[in-house]
């Protein structure tokens, strides 16, 4: 890595060939290189040793400071930021100078946080992408680079990737087409997979797939980073899309774990279903989000009362993430009460931008809505359906901000002694409702969650904590889970697993103030529990290739995950 000396570093690695690699020595650069180098970097914590044996004298100041000081500086400075992007940028400017205080940082004061790496401020992040961009993270596969995509993969320095993160950037968050610029979403995904899922940070690589962009603000942008075009469709799009999913099992085998983010919903649902059956795929937006919801509904039950198949279910949003969220419920519902998956979906309603989904518009509807048109007049709009329908649960997935109107929240309190209203969609500003409206509105006896967080409400003196239906429980645990038993293929039974876990590890106390999701200054704990069922289940059903099953799995998943705390070098 250097040429003017090295040395031998003890490390803590993680799961690696299919194998736990834990210590491992490798050679590390010296001096200034070192310096420079974000997976070594000490800054001022390097001892007197390791400086001299590392020809770092004179390169810092005298003084030695711990990582708990350096800690307590960097987060002083944060704090000093009154806006979200500059806290993000000063958060990813010290991902770059020393990356294992910025895990260190991540995991200590997840909640504080998580909301400037990812959602609410990477959003805006991606807007801006071009104008804050400075050094580049992940790999950028374009249209240019079509017949060379391997070629492309190989210029990637770490060849022991476990995790890809990829987008096309065409639906990023409730933002829309950022292009190329989305990728402040694949690298803020495997940020969380090393902070909370403990995946080492040298077997994560964040993808973006550049095809264009329809965003017309940002092609006439002088500061955009992408190709200038219209985006690719059709057979253009497809042929790249494939060259890149053989490239990706070529170069890294057949267990490396693909995970798409942020895909339109014509090319997310098809990309999943063509390539769940020959690649380790997951589809975050689908899968992943009704993974997360499923959970938050399994927890709910302790407050609402009856089982799942009790309970009616409406959603405003029929896209990607509504769909899939429908689907996971009906799953659970059929293997539950051994009721068909179709009579399952009967529980469920749907609303589009064009009203209930109903089997009169069969006609028109994308192939993905199908399963939902049950037999109903048509309606027109949410205020109604929830009229027509009666759920006890109303979910929002539209992307659409202050849908979930006063009318609507009423509505449902007069059906419903505990109404649940989970409005999911992201960043903030989109939100179906906030928290303060849902609990006001409801006189307080509303079930609340979101997508983004909200702070807790004080309704009447009685103080409520709206959970965070936040993907973020659910994606770092279940791909630990597939990485450290070798899973071959992601099973539907795999995300029950993982919603079962996240589920079982509430609480009383957290019931007791109404929290349907755990605090995240337990996620670590969470993710190892997560990665436990999901590889128990992995093993059950034959997907998982590392033999023998370990005797503890909860104890294995912890023993897999990566350390931020510093190493000694020799």
């Amino acid at each position: 890595m250097g040429n003017d000396g090295d040395g031998d570093v003890d490390n803590n690695g993680g799961v690696q060939g299919g194998q736990l690699v834990t210590p491992w020595n490798m050679s590390i650069s010296s001096g200034h290189n070192l310096l420079r180098d974000p997976r070594y970097n000490k800054g001022l914590a390097f001892t007197e040793r390791e400086r001299d044996a590392h020809y770092l004298t004179g390169l810092l100041p005298p003084i030695i400071s711990s990582q708990e000081l350096q800690e307590k500086k960097v987060m002083h400075i944060l704090r000093q930021y009154e806006v979200p992007l500059q806290r993000y940028i000063a958060m990813i400017d010290l991902q770059e100078r020393n990356e294992r205080l910025f895990y260190k940082l991540l995991i200590d004061h997840v909640e504080e946080l998580l909301p400037i790496v990812y959602t609410p401020t990477v959003g805006e992040a991606c807007q801006k992408f071009g104008s804050i961009f400075r050094r580049p993270q992940g790999l950028y596969i374009s249209l240019k680079d079509k017949g060379r995509v391997l070629d492309v993969l190989r210029n990637w320095q770490e060849r022991n990737i476990e995790v890809i993160v990829v987008t096309d950037g065409e639906r990023i968050l409730g933002l829309g087409d950022l292009g190329c610029q989305g990728m402040g979403i694949p690298v803020g995904k495997l940020s969380l997979y090393s902070a909370l899922g403990g995946v080492r940070p040298s077997a994560c690589l964040p993808i973006t797939i550049d095809v264009g962009t329809n965003n017309e603000k940002l092609l006439n942008d002088e500061f955009y980073i992408g190709l200038k075009q219209n985006r690719a469709r059709g057979e253009e799009y497809d042929e790249l899309l494939e060259e890149f999913m053989k490239a990706v099992k070529l170069n890294y085998g057949e267990k490396i774990l693909i995970q798409f983010e942020d895909f339109a919903n014509h090319n997310a649902f098809s990309l999943l279903n063509r390539y769940r059956t020959t690649h380790l795929v997951f589809n975050d937006d689908i899968q992943g989000t009704a993974s997360v919801v499923l959970s938050g509904l399994l927890s709910a039950l302790k407050l609402l009362g009856g089982t799942l198949s009790d309970h009616t279910f409406l959603f405003l949003g029929a896209g990607e993430a509504g769909t899939g969220i429908a689907e996971l419920i009906a799953l659970q519902i059929s293997k539950k009460t051994g009721a068909s998956i179709e009579d399952a979906r009967k529980k469920i309603w749907l609303v589009d931008s064009k009203g209930l989904v109903v089997s009169l518009r069969k006609e028109s509807l994308q192939h993905f809505k199908l399963p939902w048109a049950h037999e109903h007049e048509p309606i027109s709009n949410l205020l109604e359906a929830v009229k027509e329908i009666k759920p006890s649960v109303l979910i929002g997935t539209s992307g659409v901000g202050k849908q979930f109107t006063q009318e609507v929240i009423e509505a449902m309190s007069s059906i419903n002694e505990k109404p649940l209203i989970m409005a999911l969609s992201n960043p903030t500003s989109q939100a179906e409702c906030t928290a303060e409206e849902a609990y006001t509105w409801s006189k307080g006896r509303a079930i609340f969650a979101s997508g983004s967080p909200f702070d807790p409400v004080t309704y009447e003196d009685k103080v409520f904590v709206p959970g965070q239906a936040n993907n973020a429980y659910i994606f770092p645990g279940f791909g630990l889970g597939l990485i450290m038993c070798g899973a071959t293929r992601v099973h539907d039974d795999l995300l029950l697993a993982a919603s079962e876990g996240l589920a079982s590890q509430i609480t009383d106390e957290d019931y007791a103030k109404g929290i349907i999701f755990p605090p995240f200054s337990c996620i670590r704990k969470i993710s190892a529990h997560i990665a436990a069922s999901v590889a128990d289940k992995a093993y059950e059903l034959g997907l998982a290739s590392l033999l023998p099953r370990p005797n503890d799995l909860v104890k294995f998943s912890e023993s897999c995950m990566y350390s931020p705390i510093y190493p000694t070098y020799r």
